[in-house]
């Protein structure tokens, strides 16, 4: 299996679950929509494969910052 792959130009990677059927591969893809994922669900050989990236948009740093 591929970890990673290009789409539309953008780094996804796979969620390591290959999904037997596509109702259970979308309700998969939805629940990390609702985490803030972006998805491409994929099939590739009969089996159903979820890739994802979600862009940082906010970085916290921890402790005092250094001198």
């Amino acid at each position: 299996m591929v970890k990673a792959k290009n789409i539309d130009g953008k780094k996804f990677m796979w969620d390591g679950n290959s999904y037997e059927n596509e109702d259970a591969a979308k309700n998969a893809e939805k629940s990390y929509s609702e985490e803030g994922f972006e998805t491409r669900l994929l099939q590739e050989a009969g089996k159903y494969e979820i890739y994802t990236r979600r862009v940082v948009t906010e970085v916290v740093v921890e402790g005092e910052a250094p001198i």
